[in-house]
């Protein structure tokens, strides 16, 4: 069986994250001033690397949106689909096989030639980790093999009709050989991009030159510097007064006096990212689902968008958004009834011997504020409830071993994969990878695993469909908002475009004329 792969993606995901007002020129009404390839710009990231720089980590992200690191496929966020990147096509030759056609003329950062055999060692460093990418992992992938010089065949397991989509991971990023020859990994000069990682603060920064021998055209910029800042107030304020020329997520107080500014530029698209209060399942008393439930009854949704995210956020009606194609058809947003929330817990069997610990990840500045919110609903429901802010890298083994009551939490729903079966199977399956709610259910598996061998992309949404519906049926969570991706950008800043999976930042065409 041979059937060509670059198919038409769905009307519906084009929509959903089709970016409204997103490539941004620099200049009022679209002037381009001439480009200066001497400047160099800075990115305030939220994040820092917490793995070194291994590929199946999060910090292949950070690679990603530096320039670094690049994949065989790419989802473009403009046309909504996969397109070629350092593959240039791709097919199906078996139920179980797929084979990639290199781009000629690639050499790594080091000089070192783009081939199948390098491509081969880098993709199977991911399989092979201890614990593997989420979107390229056994459990989805059972071999990768060099055909030819310019051919690396993929196996998987089962047939799956998403292997493009995979390729298109992050965490499937292509390093040179050398790479890979410590005990760590080194992207250092090891890349494909358009930037080249020369040197790093640990935890505080990663700079990067130009690639004067980029595959894909000559680089704009001479370089940048990616600061890693937890603060979201602080990366608003280095915005505005110069210090930083793109921040990422901003929050949503900081908001209005960007807009305000005529140097900065605020743009916002539509995510498919959840604020969500994360629920241990694993552990009383949230091994109830009663307990659960009142949990979700005791919050007011209506009252935390409004006024922790001052309207730029839409109460969340469950796993998915409601523009989503896979979302159930007339959802509504849970309204708060601590009466209800009272009877569940009486009928959990709910009494409260200590207090109940919320964690805020202080990656997010406005969780903070949704905890206050949170801990005053629960507490007129009769659950006490304490409050600690953390740092994401700090609070993730105690989350992934089970050892915590909520926390707080933000996940984009296609940061894995440009499509929902990698958070529906990694988040909520029994054997989910990164299943922070410790959630288990044998029908909820049957689905995903069916949707996830199902070509047909309708009846793919809607077996999604389903999936989420047990979720919310189960109330594994509580989905709090919906919020949209919100970066501010300098105004002179060229050729910029914002990616709401933060999956690309620096790239070969944004300019900066001179100061």
């Amino acid at each position: 069986m041979r059937s060509p792969l670059r198919s038409a993606t769905p009307v519906g995901l084009v929509a959903l994250l089709a970016l409204s007002g997103c490539g941004f020129s620099g200049e009022e009404g679209g002037t381009v001033q001439a480009a200066d390839r001497e400047q160099r710009i800075v990115v305030d990231n939220f994040r820092a690397p917490v793995a070194d720089w291994a590929l199946e980590s999060d910090a292949a992200y950070i690679l990603s949106l530096s320039g670094c690191l690049e994949t065989l496929t790419r989802y473009d966020e403009a046309a909504g689909e996969i397109v070629p990147a350092l593959a240039t096509e791709w097919e199906q030759v078996s139920p179980l096989e797929w084979e990639f056609t290199l781009r000629e003329g690639v050499t790594f950062q080091d000089g070192t030639a783009l081939t199948a055999d390098t491509v081969v060692t880098s993709l199977r460093n991911v399989l092979d980790a201890e614990v593997p990418a989420r979107a390229f992992s056994p459990a989805v992938v059972s071999g990768v093999e060099a055909v030819d010089e310019r051919t690396v065949r993929i196996t998987t397991p089962a047939e799956s009709p998403l292997v493009p989509y995979r390729l298109a991971s992050v965490n499937t990023g292509v390093l040179a050989p050398a790479a890979f020859e410590g005990d760590s990994v080194d992207p250092f000069g090891h890349c494909t991009g358009p930037f080249v990682p020369v040197s790093e603060q640990p935890k505080q920064s990663l700079t990067l030159d130009r690639n004067e021998d980029y595959w894909g055209g000559q680089v704009q910029l001479a370089g940048a510097e990616v600061r890693f800042i937890t603060d979201g107030a602080t990366r608003a304020t280095q915005v505005q007064t110069g210090e930083a020329d793109v921040s990422l997520s901003v929050p949503a107080a900081n908001v209005a006096a960007l807009e305000a500014d005529s140097a900065v530029e605020v743009l916002k698209a539509e995510s498919p990212r959840t604020a969500t209060l994360y629920m241990n399942n694993g552990r009383a008393p949230f091994d109830d689902v009663d307990f659960r439930k009142a949990v979700r009854s005791a919050l007011d949704l209506d009252a935390l968008a409004a006024s922790v995210y001052e309207g730029a956020a839409l109460p969340a009606t469950g796993p998915f958004a409601p523009s989503e194609p896979w979302a159930t058809e007339g959802a509504e947003a849970p309204q708060q009834d601590v009466d209800a929330a009272k009877e569940l817990l009486a009928a959990a069997g709910y009494t409260a011997e200590r207090p109940l610990e919320v964690i805020a990840i202080v990656e997010r500045a406005e969780f903070a504020d949704v905890a206050t919110v949170i801990q005053e609903n629960l507490k007129s429901a009769g659950v006490p409830v304490t409050i600690t802010t953390k740092e994401y890298a700090a609070v993730e083994p105690d989350l992934l071993a089970g050892d915590y009551d909520m926390v707080l939490s933000q996940r984009n729903r296609l940061i894995d994969i440009a499509d929902p079966i990698g958070f529906l199977t990694a988040d909520y399956t029994c054997e989910g990878t990164y299943n922070l709610s410790h959630f288990c259910d044998e029908e909820y598996d049957r689905i995903v695993a069916e949707a996830a061998g199902t070509a047909d992309t309708e009846q793919r949404y809607e077996l999604y469909a389903r999936a989420g519906e047990i979720l919310e049926e189960q109330a594994v969570n509580v989905w709090l908002v919906n919020e949209q991706a919100t970066d501010a950008v300098r105004a002179d800043l060229q050729n910029y475009q914002q990616d709401p999976l933060s999956r690309y930042v620096l790239r070969a065409e944004t300019t900066k004329p001179a100061a």
